[in-house]
C-alpha cells in the first residue's frame, strides 16, 4: 500500500463447494460490502491495491475463493502472506457442511461437484476435503452450515458482520449440543459438563428445559459448577486477550452434555453472560434443544 491509497477490510469466503459461500456473499452484499466471485488467490493484493485508493475507496471487501481456482492452497497461503507484509490483516471465513448434506444439495440441483470428474458425488467431496484441509485448519471463523436453510446461513452472517467495523474486537459463539448428536465441527473450544448431575433424572425437570430458571437452579446449585464457571471463565480471559492479540478475531465455545437440553444448555448462558462481563460481543445457539 502506498501513502495515497487506504487499507480496506478484506474477508475471503472459501470452503466447501455446496457449504453455502454463494449465500455467505450475497449476505455480505446485502451488508453494503463489495464482493467478487471466484476470484485467483494470486490477484487478492491486487484487489486490495485498487479498493484502497483514496478517489472511490472501497472501504469492505469480500472475496470468494475456492478450488475452481488453479494452485488454490499454495496461492491463497502466499497471497495472505503478501496482504499482510503489506499492512492488510485479511479475515479468513471457511464454511463447512457434513458430506450428507453436501450430496443431498447437489442432487438438488443435479449438478457435478466441481472436483467429481468421472468418479461419484462423494468422491469429489473427498477430494475438496483434503485440499482444503490447510485453509479450513487456518481459518478465522469456521461456519458448519449443516441443517441450515439459506435464511439460518444469512442470519449467522448478519450476526457475524451486521455491525462489523473491521476493528479487532473479539467475538464469540457459545453453542450448546449433545454428545449423543455429535461434536460441533466448527467448534474451537469444547467444555464438557456430564460431570453435572443430569436433571433428566429428576421427573419434574425433565420436561423443562436449561432454559427454565428451576433447571437453571438445579444445574448452577450442583457442586463445582460455580468453581468450574468461575476457573473457565478465568481461561477464556485469558484466551480472548491472546486471541485479540494474533488477530483472531472469532472464537466458537461449544459446551456439551448427553443430549443437549439441561445441563449444557444453562452453563452455555451462563458462560455467554461472564464474556459479556468481559466486553466480548457473544451470540447463543442452542444446536439440539428441542431434538429429542
Amino acid at each position: 500500500m502506498t501513502a495515497e491509497t487506504r487499507i480496506p477490510d478484506i474477508v475471503i469466503v472459501t470452503g466447501m463447494s455446496g457449504a453455502g459461500r454463494s449465500t455467505a456473499a450475497k449476505s455480505l452484499e446485502d451488508l453494503d460490502w463489495f464482493v467478487v466471485d471466484n476470484l485467483p488467490p494470486g490477484l487478492l493484493a491486487t484487489m486490495a491495491d485498487l479498493g484502497g485508493r483514496v478517489k472511490d475507496a472501497v472501504p469492505r471487501i469480500a472475496v470468494v475463493v475456492d478450488v475452481r481456482s488453479r494452485g488454490f492452497t499454495e496461492d491463497l497461503h502466499s497471497s495472505i502472506a503478501e496482504l499482510e507484509a503489506r499492512g492488510v490483516h485479511p479475515r479468513v471465513v471457511f464454511l463447512e457442511a457434513s458430506d450428507a448434506d453436501l450430496v443431498r444439495r447437489f442432487e438438488s440441483v443435479r449438478r457435478p461437484h466441481p472436483l467429481q470428474g468421472d468418479g461419484r458425488l462423494v468422491d469429489g467431496i473427498a477430494r475438496e476435503r483434503e485440499a482444503v484441509r490447510e485453509v479450513r485448519a487456518e481459518a478465522d471463523l469456521v461456519i458448519d452450515t449443516s441443517g441450515l436453510n439459506v435464511h439460518e446461513l444469512r442470519a449467522k452472517i448478519v450476526g457475524f458482520f451486521g455491525n462489523d467495523t473491521g476493528e479487532s474486537s473479539l467475538r464469540a459463539t457459545v453453542v450448546s449440543f449433545g454428545y449423543k448428536y455429535g461434536l460441533p465441527v466448527d467448534a474451537d473450544l469444547v467444555v464438557d459438563c456430564r460431570f453435572l448431575p443430569n436433571p433428566h433424572w429428576v421427573p419434574e425437570l425433565r420436561p423443562k428445559t436449561g432454559r427454565d430458571t428451576a433447571v437453571r437452579d438445579y444445574v448452577l446449585g450442583q457442586r463445582g459448577a460455580k468453581e468450574f464457571l468461575d476457573a473457565y471463565t478465568e481461561v477464556l480471559r485469558l484466551l480472548s486477550d491472546g486471541y485479540e492479540r494474533e488477530g483472531k478475531h472469532y472464537v466458537t465455545l461449544a459446551v456439551g452434555c448427553t443430549g443437549g437440553k439441561h445441563r449444557s444448555v444453562a452453563m452455555a448462558e451462563q458462560l455467554a453472560a461472564r464474556l459479556r462481563d468481559e466486553a466480548i460481543e457473544v451470540q447463543v445457539a442452542h444446536r439440539d434443544l428441542g431434538r429429542e
